[in-house]
């Protein structure tokens, strides 16, 4: 059995997601890039559902990463030829569907809109995933439940969650911790002195204020963490921030100085 994963609550997230379960309403999470979804969803698999037998990796979460490729039959199933003969293979939603695992699509707008056609049925009183290729129509199991989340950051004419589909969920909205819990994260998960998370945290905060200067996105939680680790590994902190945080974020080398300031002048 693995360990439960660590997540450190930021708000009301663990009572909402605990009450939409409960009614298995389906649930979407919104925010940025590293801030900590998908752990969420892992943590809140291992609290509400403990270890059941059901058909995840952990026997309760089945989890798929969206992308621009990403079919219908990716999600349901597929025919496949083995040997002599032809046999269906239930693909992560069918199975998640019918063992009752909760289904979590990760960056829902990176798969192809043909292809979230595919959850309406599941995401309303009917609780149904047809199977065309078999001509069948299952009913989810009374545990299912299904999860996407998304980042609005990357919103655009082409990708951008449809008011069709947003409006069958309920919304859990996420966003980088405060710089005191965010420190707690990384010292937690990279094992760094809490003195050195807490310059991470810092540096975090100060790079994601550069957005307004031109830079994509802000430094996410993870590539902070990532820097603590290289720093336990002995690598210089200016340098570790360089390789995990500012070339990590982006290529725009004035940009990439500016980070390098900061880093300077949190870390000497």
């Amino acid at each position: 059995m693995s360990a439960e994963p660590f997540y450190l609550p930021i708000g009301d997230e663990l009572a909402l997601f605990t009450a939409a379960y409960e009614c298995r309403l389906p649930v979407l999470l919104k925010g940025p890039t590293g801030c900590g979804k998908t752990r969420f969803v892992e943590y809140m698999a291992r609290r509400l559902r403990g270890t059941a037998d059901n058909g995840g990796p952990d026997g309760n979460l089945i989890t798929v990463a969206c992308h621009e490729d990403l079919t219908g039959s990716d999600l349901v199933g597929r025919y496949l030829i083995k040997g002599d003969e032809t046999v269906w293979v239930d693909g992560p939603l069918t199975q998640a569907v019918k063992t009752g695992a909760i289904c979590y699509l990760d960056e829902i707008v990176e798969a192809r809109k043909d292809t979230t056609v595919l959850i309406h049925p599941l995401t309303d009183h009917r609780r149904i995933l047809p199977i065309d290729k078999k001509g069948e129509i299952l009913e989810a199991h009374p545990d299912f439940l299904l999860v996407i989340s998304y980042n609005p950051g990357y919103q655009s004419v082409l990708k951008d969650l449809k008011h069709s589909t947003r409006q069958r969920f309920v919304t859990i909205d996420f966003d980088y911790a405060p710089r005191d819990k965010e420190a707690q994260v990384i010292a937690h998960e990279s094992g760094v002195a809490m003195e050195t998370a807490l310059e991470l945290a810092k540096l975090g905060e100060k790079v994601r204020h550069l957005k307004a200067s031109g830079l994509e996105e802000g430094v996410s939680t993870r590539l902070l963490i990532y820097a603590g680790l290289l720093m336990r590994q002995g690598v210089p902190p200016r340098r570790a921030c360089e390789v995990a945080v500012s070339r990590s974020l982006t290529d725009d080398a004035e940009s990439q100085r500016a980070i390098g300031e900061l880093a300077q002048a949190i870390f000497g």
